[in-house]
């Protein structure tokens, strides 16, 4: 039941990460700041984002007892989809980013965090399996 669980959350995760990159995809693409939602990009970052970084973290402590190396390979899968994010803004940042004077590092690191953690986490899950 708990394994279930976790890997429900996980593909959770990992849908909400493939909706939040085509959305950015779109914005980039256009002249406004909105993709296909009508979210800006912290709205985006919070309500798609956010969650994508807590779910894997909260599903291999739900399952950390029972062996699942699928868990661990989707853990893995969520981590390198939020770094590969970070260094797709990172190389190519939004106009309104570059205009509001704040750190790119400094808010990439907030996701280059979770997201080696969600990498040892899921290596932890593949080795324990």
């Amino acid at each position: 039941m708990a394994l279930t669980a976790s890997l429900i959350l996980s593909g959770i995760a990992i849908c909400l990460l493939m909706l939040y990159a085509a959305d950015v995809a779109v914005a980039m693409s256009s002249d406004s700041d909105h993709g296909f939602l009508p979210l800006d990009h912290m709205q985006r970052g919070m309500g798609l984002g956010g969650p994508a970084l807590i779910l894997p973290i909260i599903a291999f402590f739900i399952s950390r007892k029972e062996p699942s190396k699928g868990l661990g390979v989707m853990i893995i899968i969520s981590g390198i989809l939020i770094i590969v994010g970070g260094i797709v803004v990172l190389v190519n940042p939004a106009p309104a980013a570059e205009s509001s004077g704040k750190d790119p590092m400094a808010s990439m690191a907030m996701m280059f965090v979770p997201a080696a953690i969600q990498l040892a986490l899921g290596g932890i899950k593949i080795v324990k399996s």
